[in-house]
């Protein structure tokens, strides 16, 4: 067994993936073999006196009731055991085993692990929050792990980092589609054509899919360096969900989407390392942590809980049908919070004293307004930019219809975004602007990086957003297949004036650091998802400085 107590990040990185390579890959139990731990080790949620720590058992019998017991200690040889515990666990919960383990000292480094019938799990690393004063604290963040889309390499990068205290996984943990479906081209090839085949809709789908990603060496290895911080998405359920439906959901073939959704949560809690802060209430997932007098960092469900329907483009032809649909964004009635989640996050702000005030959530809040002749695919991107090469160089040279698609207006290019909540948004960033706090806010969901100002309707600046690039699905290079991704990044931050950074090619993850002084955010990318050999390259970092005359984005 490994002995990580004098072993630095890195050093116990390499022996996590040694152990998974014998311990951890998918393999036939033996006539003589109880179980095994083919899924690895997590922890997730952790407190300044508590964490969840978890894994799964693979029995010989799916009819047997496993008793397994797990030990939580301040060294890798288990010396120091802090406490000690026993769950039983069975077919009823997918034979996986979750523990909240209260008692803990804050701001300390455990070690954890399980054992049954004599079989012992890989050991994995784990914190309790700091308390006090803090000088420094950093996040791991990512969203959009597609499964057959490609290898999960940031993650393994990300498990070397020495100095990152959690994992924040802002959703899309996994994807619902079945073999064959979005970005699965070069599945087969890969070996990462997914399981079950068909899209997933019942509990026992949801199930077999969390199980195959918890093979995946990469994941296991970023499970068992740090505690992780997770919300879902829609994928983890289906493709733009809301809070009555989704759009990857059809009733008349699929049945209710409430039984659906359902058996999505309840497999999500089960396969993740979250606390059930109410049992009767699995889609109630908003919390918050707090990193001493630093950060608070609250975690916000802006898919389920109070989702309304999302607005749409489809069938708009002429100018007063965007109209209605642009001024729909507005409405005041719109809801992406929802009431209860509205008010749990005002008290939490007001009642909060750290510098930074985070919220980590699904998708942009960032104002992402681009010509609508772009949004409604009536020209190129290259096109487009040629016309406004055209027009700042020879005016009169422009054609009547030219100057017709310049005329138009910048519409949101994604409804499913803040931006067609345009009413909730505004509810926010007041919030954080009258209480006078230091807005940070991360987001996921787009696949590519971003760094936006963000600004109330008055041009008020009120903090600032740094969205992750997908794990591993395909960003808008996929959408421009012929464009060259620094033009469209390049063209993008040009044209949307709130957004001062963007990178729309490259999948990896990014790093948040904050202090007292400035909270930045540094992205790193690797150089391909379709092999399993990569190198890591180090993106640029943008920071943002707290108070009321600095609440804005600064190259670093």
């Amino acid at each position: 067994m490994i002995s990580p107590k004098s072993l630095n990040r890195r050093e116990f990185i390499r022996g996590v993936g040694a152990l998974g390579a014998v311990t951890l890959a998918p393999r036939a139990l033996g006539a003589g073999e109880p179980l095994a731990f083919l899924h690895g080790v997590a922890s997730g949620d952790p407190l300044a006196d508590r964490v969840v720590i978890w894994t799964r058992v693979t029995p010989a019998s799916a009819s047997r009731t496993v008793p397994v017991l797990w030990e939580v200690a301040l060294d890798g040889d288990f010396r120091r055991v802090l406490r000690r515990g026993r769950v039983l666990t069975s077919a009823a919960r997918d034979f996986t085993v979750k523990a909240d383990v209260a008692g803990l000292p804050p701001g300390a480094t455990l070690y954890y692990r399980f054992s049954s019938t004599g079989i012992v799990s890989p050991v994995g690393r784990t914190r309790t929050l700091p308390q006090g004063s803090l000088a420094k604290v950093k996040f791991a963040v990512f969203s959009c792990s597609n499964y057959p889309a490609g290898y999960f390499h940031a993650y393994r990068e990300a498990a070397k980092m020495e100095d990152v205290f959690a994992a924040v996984h802002l959703g899309d943990y996994l994807y619902e589609y079945p073999r064959g479906g979005y970005a699965s081209a070069d599945a087969a090839a890969l070996g990462r054509e997914v399981v079950p085949s068909g899209e997933l809709l019942a509990l026992r789908d949801y199930r077999e899919r969390f199980a195959q990603y918890r093979t995946d060496a990469d994941l296991q290895a970023l499970h068992a360096a740090m505690p992780m911080i997770a919300v879902w998405d829609d994928h983890e359920i289906a493709n733009d969900a809301w809070r009555q439906g989704a759009e990857n959901h059809d009733p008349a073939t699929e049945g209710q989407f409430e039984a659906r959704k359902a058996a999505a949560l309840q497999a999500y809690h089960e396969w993740m390392p979250i606390r059930v802060a109410n049992p009767s209430r699995l889609d109630q997932i908003y919390r918050s942590f707090t990193f001493g007098d630093l950060v608070d960092l609250h975690m916000l469900d802006t898919r389920l809980v109070g989702r309304d329907l999302q607005l749409s483009y489809d069938g708009v032809t002429n100018g007063a049908q965007l109209a209605a649909v642009l001024q729909a964004t507005a409405n005041p009635s719109r809801q992406l919070l929802g009431p209860e989640q509205s008010a749990w996050l005002s008290g939490r702000v007001a009642a909060s004293t750290a510098k930074w005030q985070m919220l980590g959530q699904q998708v942009l809040m960032g104002r992402m307004l681009i010509p609508a002749p772009l949004v409604l695919f009536q020209i190129t991107f290259s096109n487009y930019s040629a016309l406004l090469q055209k027009a700042a160089t020879n005016p009169t040279a422009l054609t009547s219809s030219e100057q017709a698609i310049l005329a138009q207006p910048a519409i949101p290019y994604n409804l499913d975004a803040w931006d067609g909540y345009a009413a909730e948004r505004e509810r926010v960033l007041g919030l954080m602007r009258t209480l006078d706090r230091n807005l940070v806010v991360l987001a996921g969901d787009t696949h590519n990086a971003w760094a936006s100002d963000l600004a109330d309707f008055a041009g008020n600046a009120v903090g600032v957003e740094f969205a992750t690039p997908g794990v591993s699905s395909p960003g808008l290079e996929a959408f421009f297949p012929f464009e060259n991704p620094l033009a469209v990044a390049a063209g993008l931050t040009q044209i949307i004036g709130p957004l001062q950074y963007a990178d729309t090619a490259q999948r990896g993850f990014m790093v948040v650091t904050a202090t007292h002084t400035e909270c930045s955010a540094q992205w790193f990318y690797v150089s391909n998802v379709k092999s399993t050999g990569y190198f890591r390259t180090d993106g640029p970092t943008w920071k943002t400085l707290p108070g009321a005359g600095n609440r804005r984005l600064i190259g670093a």
